[in-house]
């Protein structure tokens, strides 16, 4: 183990414990530099994203939006708290900004990864509802109900890291063979794969079956809707169904590329947890970081009204122009009927 000197703000890694295992200086200057590129194109692209959703009235209007702005504000706390602390001990191989951050860097790590899973699980769900459930939707859906649902998942997420926080469970602290601030094991206990189980696996599961769910449930509706519905009915509702599956097909995307960038980091610091083979946990924490920026892109890239409402941000003048059309009417849509839902 490295000294802890507190006082000097650093936790030093040269303590000639043969056991440590120091990664080649390449590795490290690499995976600073994208930690840094990540941090100034996340906090960019997620704080426009969270100013776009919450200006365009049509996505506004969305209860799936409040949701989105939740794993976006996550994405951005992430990118301008934990990637530039990240740039920091990769530059410097050591944790040198003391030991309250180092309790704090873990603690905002895994809160927001929570935070970013419980925001698609609530997406997920409102997707399956909207589809399934759609009479009782704009009444489960309300502006009250869904800032409940918002605090929930903020206090839960946060929650989760209180044990190991206060020390009832594990431990927030320095991992030196990896100078990475995560939480570590107390009296031989630690955390780490209970709230992996709770915090990802079970997040996971609840989305994948909810999406297969959804799945079913449409393939069903529209073979019904085929073989009894007339041209006219098919037509009337049509746009709305369509704009309803493309946000929903984005938000799949959102998750499997979610799954696509923390997987390989919870599987590593679960299989991995003595750190044998460190530069695994580099290179599975640089796809990890690679989540907190990649949303605004699939956004912007999947879905026409997310480019709107980008448009209308960064270009306003322009946007201004083509926004009068007529709007499509609304039954059991996305779109809450109550008139305070943001």
């Amino acid at each position: 183990m490295g000294d802890s000197v507190t006082n000097g703000t650093i936790f030093d890694l040269d303590s000639g414990d043969e056991s440590l295992k120091h990664f080649p200086r390449p590795v490290t200057i690499a995976a600073a530099v994208c930690a840094i590129i990540f941090s100034i194109v996340g906090v960019a692209g997620n704080l426009v994203t969270v100013i776009a959703l919450l200006r365009y009235t049509r996505l506004r209007r969305h209860a799936t939006t409040a949701f989105v702005i939740s794993l976006s504000i996550s994405d951005l706390i992430f990118s301008a708290v934990n990637l530039p602390l990240t740039a920091s001990r990769y530059l410097n191989e050591a944790w040198v900004l003391g030991e309250t951050l180092c309790k704090i860097f873990p603690l905002f790590f895994y809160g927001n990864v929570a935070v970013s899973l419980l925001s698609m699980v609530a997406i997920t769900i409102n997707r399956y509802i909207l589809i399934s459930r759609s009479e009782i939707y704009a009444q489960l859906y309300t502006t009250q109900r869904i800032i409940l649902m918002l605090i929930a998942i903020w206090t839960l997420s946060f929650s989760l890291l209180l044990p190991p926080l206060l020390g009832f469970w594990g431990t927030l602290g320095l991992e030196p063979s990896t100078f990475s601030c995560t939480i570590l094991k107390k009296n031989g206990a630690s955390p780490k794969k209970f709230l992996f189980v709770l915090g990802f696996v079970v997040p996971c599961v609840v989305i994948s079956v909810s999406y297969l769910c959804i799945y079913w449930r449409v393939r069903k509706s529209r073979k019904n809707l085929e073989a009894h519905a007339g041209a006219s009915r098919r037509k009337s509702g049509g746009f709305q169904r369509r704009e309803d599956s493309r946000v929903t097909r984005l938000m799949l995307t959102i998750f499997l590329c979610f799954l696509l960038c923390f997987m390989p980091l919870m599987l590593v610091n679960v299989i991995d947890d003595k750190i044998k083979i460190p530069i695994l946990h580099v290179i599975a924490s640089v796809l990890a970081w690679a989540s907190s920026v990649i949303n605004p892109f699939i956004y912007a890239g999947t879905n026409k009204l997310y480019r709107e409402a980008y448009k209308q941000v960064l270009c306003p003048v322009s946007s201004k122009l083509p926004t009068t059309g007529p709007k499509p009417t609304h039954s059991h849509s996305s779109k809450v009927s109550s008139p305070q839902v943001t």
